[in-house]
């Protein structure tokens, strides 16, 4: 590949950008910093494991976007000829997605505005509906492409601050790749090997992913060019999330934290008065660019199930958009963030991620709809391990919701 052909698949990155700046929100960046916090770097396999499965659901979902040159909602109706059933998966799988993403917009409106609320000492509350308003005032006036642009910078600029901070705290080299490469489950460790990979694989950028590429690239011979944006804008989010765990194993090891602002305080005699601006621009970034990706992910989820087409020219799209920010703003400014909302959200995710796997294994390997772009026998292979693994996930996911729930 010359070095024309590289600078012209950088130019069409997008897409994968827009997946990575969803994954890596306040929930990613905190369960990394308390992964790295609890047990160094011995769960570092699990982000490995994270970043491979979300590489290759993504891909096929992007593939199924570009061939059939439809969202994955519209695919998954097609899977079925019986009405109930059909109205069962559509629906089950909507209204599980849309509450999932109405459910934690709040979360990623208060994680952008604690790097803010820490520097500044301004309230988070007063800080997260104002960014609501601006995030929802970008995304409506600029539209896809302002959101593209706007991911991109938000995944450079995590980039530069999380692995420049990696680098300063100065890890273990052996030890690192001991975690990256032995897979362990320490005593104690299971909730946040699970929180890893269920922060990373998400259900509704299936959604996202389907359609934006089919969008951006119209056509099959624009495949390789997917591929390139998938692979590389992911793999890009997993060092981004390796680096945060790696930083909290190299400071901060040993300590019970909540927070990946605790990071500041072991870093200044490293980096002195930069520390805490460092840390607080890396989790403003991660959260604005996840609270995007939230109304996002429900308004493109809904879009594909109900064959509304156009993205955010369409004012049904745009409507679902709102409302989600809409609830996000309400809600971080009075504080309303149930805990019994959370846990049905989660059990919902829970229950629909193993489904939409299976869906999208499914749709991969119809002949008729992906002709000689199906998938070859290695990543049916690869795809099927990976869908049992978030099967299990979800299972899990699903009863320790149930359970928080009735306690």
């Amino acid at each position: 590949m010359g070095n024309s052909s590289i600078i012209n698949k950088l130019k069409e990155i997008g897409p994968g950008a827009i997946i990575t700046a969803s994954f890596i929100g306040p929930g990613t960046v905190t369960t990394a910093t308390r992964a790295g916090a609890g047990f160094g770097f011995a769960l570092l396999w699990a982000v490995l494991f994270a970043i491979i499965a979300t590489i290759i659901l993504q891909e096929m979902v992007a593939r199924i976007g570009v061939v059939t040159k439809e969202g994955l909602g519209e695919n998954i109706r097609e899977l079925f000829t019986n009405k109930i059933l059909k109205f069962a998966s559509v629906y089950i799988i909507m209204i599980a997605v849309a509450i999932g993403c109405a459910a934690y917009i709040s979360g990623d409106l208060l994680g952008t505005s604690l790097g803010i609320s820490y520097l500044f000492n301004v309230p988070e509350n007063i800080v997260a509906p104002i960014v609501g308003v601006i995030i929802l005032i970008l995304a409506l006036a600029g539209g896809y492409k302002v959101v593209e642009k706007l991911m991109v910078f938000f995944v450079i600029l995590m980039g530069v601050v999380f692995i420049t901070t990696m680098f300063i705290a100065g890890p273990d080299l052996p030890a690192l790749f001991e975690g990256a490469f032995i897979p362990s489950i320490p005593s104690g460790s299971i909730i946040l090997v699970i929180a890893l990979i269920g922060t990373t694989v998400v259900p509704y950028n299936f959604f996202i992913h389907a359609q934006t590429a089919s969008e951006k690239w119209g056509d099959t011979s624009k495949l390789s060019s997917m591929r390139f944006d998938t692979i590389l804008m992911i793999t890009a989010g997993g060092i981004i999330t390796a680096a945060i765990l790696i930083t909290a194993g190299a400071l901060i090891q040993g300590r019970e934290v909540t927070s990946v602002v605790e990071l500041a305080a072991p870093l200044e005699p490293l980096m002195g008065a930069w520390a805490p601006i460092f840390i607080s621009v890396g989790l403003f970034s991660a959260g604005f660019s996840s609270a995007i990706a939230s109304p996002m992910g429900a308004a493109a989820t809904v879009s594909s199930f109900m064959r509304w087409k156009g993205g955010f020219q369409n004012k049904k799209y745009k409507m679902i958009f709102a409302i989600v920010i809409i609830i996000g703003i309400i809600t971080s400014a009075i504080g309303f963030e149930p805990l019994e909302v959370l846990l049905i959200a989660q059990a919902l995710n829970g229950m629909i991620l193993p489904l939409i796997a299976i869906f999208i294994m499914i749709v991969i390997n119809k002949k008729g709809l992906m002709g000689e772009f199906k998938n070859s026998t290695a990543l049916n292979v690869a795809g099927w391990i990976i869908t049992a693994v978030v099967t299990f996930l979800g299972v899990y996911s699903f009863i320790d919701a149930v359970t928080s729930f009735f306690q």
